[in-house]
């Protein structure tokens, strides 16, 4: 009867966990929908146009999600970059610059939704240049065959999806732009792996299975970013949101 009980507690437990994640995904989705929505109001009200410093757009994105979407806090920098700025990664913090009438522009926003992290970064061509609209094009495209690998390659590690995707991009004619090709998400503060930053991001150095839990045993989920960059144009663009969970990562 002992051994009984403790079968059924552990059938308990693990219903527990199973239904604790799917809060967790469901609470990931909805927080993407919403950033997805605040990059409508973008599009929509034009934010993105020539003749604005890159810090005037992302103050105008601030109160914008402040007033439409009632963002209080973002966990990473508001990154909005143009022209040679869109080839400089994350990290990278260069001079305020105009937007000119025939620039690519990317924006990288983290806002949080109830406690939940969204990451979402989109790319705009503002003329007619056809090869930055051919790179705009490419970055969704390298994004679905990143998130291919990964459904079809279940013991994949941060290290392995990293050179798969910039293989990819290279493949392209592009050149990588970032450090990391994704890393951890979920409810604010910003979870973490067990054993440092490496193994909570998609780059070199993680020999680490994706599919695994993060430090508090719970299991891992994740966002994808695509950096590429073409040096000698001087232009590059930025794609990125949720790798693991969705219709179609399911």
């Amino acid at each position: 009867m002992v051994c009984a009980a403790i079968r059924r507690l552990a059938t308990v437990r693990r219903v527990t966990e199973i239904d604790d994640d799917a809060r967790r995904v469901a609470k990931l989705l909805e927080a993407q929908h919403h950033a997805a929505t605040l990059f409508d109001e973008i599009e929509r009200r034009a934010l993105v146009s020539p003749g604005r410093l890159e810090s005037q757009v992302s103050r105008e994105i601030r109160d914008v999600a402040a007033n439409a979407l009632g963002v209080t806090r973002h966990w990473h920098k508001r990154v909005v970059r143009s022209g040679p700025n869109t080839l400089q990664p994350y990290h990278q913090n260069p001079p305020d610059r105009e937007i000119e009438a025939d620039d690519i522009v990317f924006v990288d926003l983290g806002p949080i939704f109830e406690d939940w992290e969204a990451d979402f970064g989109r790319s705009y061509v503002l003329g007619d240049d056809p090869v930055k609209h051919r790179l705009v094009a490419d970055l969704p495209v390298l994004f679905d065959a990143g998130r291919d690998y990964f459904l079809h390659h279940p013991e994949v590690t941060g290290e392995e999806l990293f050179h798969h995707v910039v293989a990819l991009a290279e493949d392209r004619g592009w050149t990588w732009g970032g450090t990391i090709a994704g890393h951890l998400v979920g409810h604010f503060p910003h979870d973490a792996a067990p054993g440092g930053d490496a193994f909570s991001r998609v780059m070199p150095g993680n020999d680490r299975a994706m599919r695994t839990v993060d430090a508090s045993g719970r299991p891992c989920h994740w966002i994808l970013e695509i950096h590429i960059v073409d040096v000698g144009r001087q232009i590059g663009g930025f794609f990125e949101e949720l790798l693991d969970v969705g219709t179609d990562a399911a």
